[in-house]
């Protein structure tokens, strides 16, 4: 069941998955509806799942679910996982490599392998004050608040 994503609670489970590189505003469009679709038949051992889902600056793919109503079980996130390769094979997109880094520095975003990005931290290339996306993020709470952040406010720090 699709609800909008600024309807799910603050404690509904998310998962961020960043693109290596920025869609169109058509490859854009075309995922959201693929996205939207996906989530419109999402179930769980046959019980709907609230979800709603977001794709900010048309990089990550975020998808959010409201457990009150069913929780996640272990099929469905694996078809959920199913469905993210599938979008990484239309859209000629890697989206489930987490040991890369999406930072931002003004308008201009940068994704850069996890060692890169430390080598960048250690050479000053970059600070605790670059805008880095923390995707460990766990619920709609922390993807609002914590998400989006200076390096030195997430995971990242430790490379300064």
């Amino acid at each position: 069941m699709l609800v909008p994503f600024e309807e799910l609670p603050e404690e509904a489970r998310v998962w961020v998955y960043q693109a290596n590189r920025s869609l169109t505003e058509e490859e854009a469009a075309k995922l959201r509806a693929d996205l939207e679709l996906f989530l419109k038949e999402w179930t769980a051992h046959g019980a709907d799942l609230k979800a709603g889902c977001q794709l900010p600056y048309n990089r990550f793919v975020v998808i959010g679910l409201d457990q009150d109503l069913n929780a996640a079980s272990g099929c469905s996130i694996d078809a959920s996982v199913r469905f993210i390769q599938g979008l990484e094979e239309q859209f000629d997109i890697a989206l489930l490599d987490r040991m890369n880094v999406t930072y931002r520095q003004g308008e201009y975003f940068a994704y850069k392998p996890l060692a890169d990005f430390r080598k960048m931290a250690k050479d000053k290339a970059v600070s605790g004050k670059t805008v880095v996306f923390n995707n460990l993020v766990t619920n709609k709470r922390e993807f609002e608040n914590d998400w989006e952040v200076p390096a030195s406010e997430s995971w990242h720090s430790r490379f300064f």
